[in-house]
């Protein structure tokens, strides 16, 4: 990168931290450190639910996602405004009358204080890893990218968030995604609009909308019921919508967020800000994936996106065998660009037939592409064995830096860096305050000075902060970012989902009863992702991982229900 990039990034980075120690000092008492003093308005709030969940991945993984899988990854959001509507309605008012801290402290006051650890645990469990994950998702591709050294970049990263979330808590978390939303949005917005620009001046805007429908890029929406499918309307309505409600409704790190409000109302309306824009969100970052691929079609890309990994081939004995793919590759390419033209002058003169022919031939050279990608990768995979092939998460950081000009470089890496620090803020946040609150004020240190609290909330979320940096320097790379942190959720949600929904609408079934239940449930979860991803599962178990969440959420009711009636209902 350029010195001007150099300087864009850091001084982005060093405002925003800034501004969040600043802007957030002097918290001395445990409401105002864990719940920001209820002073946040219903945008902010708003803001502050997106900037969570927008983490790095979201803008590293999701442009990717969309080059190599099109739009069909919208249908995963779908429910998300059902969700939205369903917590504002339940969970939202009893969680304000009870005037908690944390979700976990009225299950105590429904069921007992086991369960409410139980479920404590849980999300310290999986939101504990997940801050890991948030941290190296943007670290692995930045320090391949900028060449730096990946524990080095873990520690950067995490030592940002941990300075300005320590010194403010909540209120420091809040105040800096107001920042880190503007850097994100604005930034992913300029540079669609490079990219658009950045076509031939022969091809419009409509003509390459025309190319990224041709080759099935805007796949948005699937209505064919398949458990095994990840994407499609059915899971997006029913297994996303039990994800989105034990992630709004039972996180930590989300109900933080909206327990900072003024009042209901202000919380309500923060919940459907994030319902209503959420959606159109993700489809424009993935609408910039698709149109990154489109510029593709027209100038040609690297085999392989991972720059590194291929210059280690190239010194490799494998050099020739990756020398001649390319080759082969560019020469598909030539021919493939000459079809598109000729698919977009069909298009334009409204010739049906030739439209259908073009289309036919595109594709089958998009195939052929797709197949040298594949044997590419299986020869980065023969030189180097410990390297990660699936370069989705590449593609488009290596547009950016292949092609954009300097300075914008500069911003879309302070793109990637503010959404890893904003959502990781927000988690070492959360995990503070369930710790604090749900464990060590609830069951160790009962009877100690505000100030005591807001001291070992401090403590708590470096030590997060520490254990999430070491857990992200030793983690391995999944399949693709954004899939991990929602498979890690998913085999956690359903369980403590299933506790709450009991909470609020089973009042038959007692605390044994569904602590035990949740742990059976939890159990079979885990076994079902062992028996899919070593793919012994028989065909009536096979299943995308969002299904977990309804199975978890359902055995814990199922369970409840079972064991109350075997157990009676005399206890609590």
């Amino acid at each position: 990168m350029s010195v001007l990039d150099w300087v864009v990034l850091f001084s982005t980075l060093v405002f925003i931290v800034a501004y969040g120690v600043w802007k957030t000092r002097g918290s001395r008492d445990i409401e105002n450190y864990l719940k920001g003093g209820n002073e946040a308005k219903w945008w902010a709030i708003g803001i502050s639910i997106m900037a969570t969940q927008a983490s790095a991945i979201t803008f590293l993984s999701t442009p990717g996602q969309a080059y190599a899988d099109g739009m069909r990854f919208i249908q995963f959001y779908f429910g998300l405004p059902i969700a939205m509507i369903i917590l504002s309605i339940t969970f939202v008012p009893l969680f304000y009358k009870l005037k908690v801290f944390t979700a976990y402290e009225f299950l105590e006051t429904r069921f007992d204080l086991k369960t409410r650890s139980l479920t404590a645990i849980l999300f310290l469990v999986q939101r504990g890893l997940a801050a890991g994950i948030t941290i190296y998702a943007p670290s692995i591709i930045l320090s391949t990218l900028l060449g730096w050294n990946l524990g080095a970049t873990n520690l950067f990263i995490g030592a940002l968030v941990i300075v300005y979330t320590v010194s403010g808590g909540t209120k420091a978390v809040t105040q800096t995604q107001k920042q880190q939303m503007a850097v994100m949005m604005g930034g992913m917005i300029i540079a669609g609009i490079m990219v658009i620009n950045m076509l031939p001046e022969s091809v419009s805007f409509t003509d390459a909308v025309h190319v990224a429908g041709k080759m099935g890029k805007l796949n948005m929406v699937n209505f064919e019921f398949d458990l095994d499918d990840r994407y499609n309307f059915w899971s997006g309505i029913t297994a996303a919508l039990f994800l989105f409600m034990s992630y709004f409704g039972t996180d930590q790190s989300q109900v933080q967020r909206y327990l900072t409000g003024r009042s209901i109302k202000e919380s309500r309306l923060g919940l459907m800000m994030n319902g209503l824009l959420k959606v159109p969100m993700q489809f424009v970052i993935l609408f910039i994936g698709v149109m990154v691929f489109v510029f593709y079609q027209f100038y040609q890309p690297p085999v392989f996106f991972n720059k590194v990994a291929k210059q280690q081939v190239e010194q490799s004995a494998y050099a020739e065998d990756l020398k001649n793919l390319e080759q082969e590759y560019t020469t598909i390419f030539d021919e493939k660009k000459e079809a598109i033209h000729g698919l977009i002058t069909a298009v334009n003169k409204g010739d049906d037939a030739r439209v259908a022919l073009e289309k036919e031939n595109v594709l089958s050279l998009e195939e052929k592409s797709n197949s040298i990608r594949q044997e590419v990768k299986d020869v980065v995979k023969k030189a180097s064995p410990n390297t990660d092939t699936n370069d989705k998460d590449y593609v488009f950081m290596t547009f950016v830096m292949d092609n954009l000009p300097i300075g914008l470089i500069g911003l879309l890496f302070a793109v990637i860096f503010s959404a890893a620090m904003s959502s990781t803020a927000s988690e070492l946040n959360a995990l503070a305050s369930t710790t604090t609150i749900d464990l060590y004020k609830r069951s160790i240190k009962k009877k100690e000075t505000d100030m005591h609290y807001v001291t070992s909330s401090k403590w708590f979320t470096f030590l997060w902060g520490l254990i999430a940096i070491i857990f992200a320097t030793y983690l391995s790379q999944f399949e693709n970012l954004i899939q991990a942190v929602n498979l890690l959720g998913s085999l956690f949600y359903g369980a403590i989902l299933g506790v709450f929904i009991v909470a609020f609408y089973l009042k038959y079934i007692k605390s044994n009863a569904v602590f035990i239940g949740a742990i059976m449930a939890e159990a079979i979860v885990v076994y079902i992702h062992f028996m899919n991803s070593s793919g012994t599962a028989p065909d009536w178990l096979t299943m995308g991982y969002l299904w977990y969440n309804v199975v978890g959420c359902v055995l814990v009711v199922i369970f409840g229900f079972l064991l109350q009636v075997i157990i009676g209902s005399k206890e609590k």
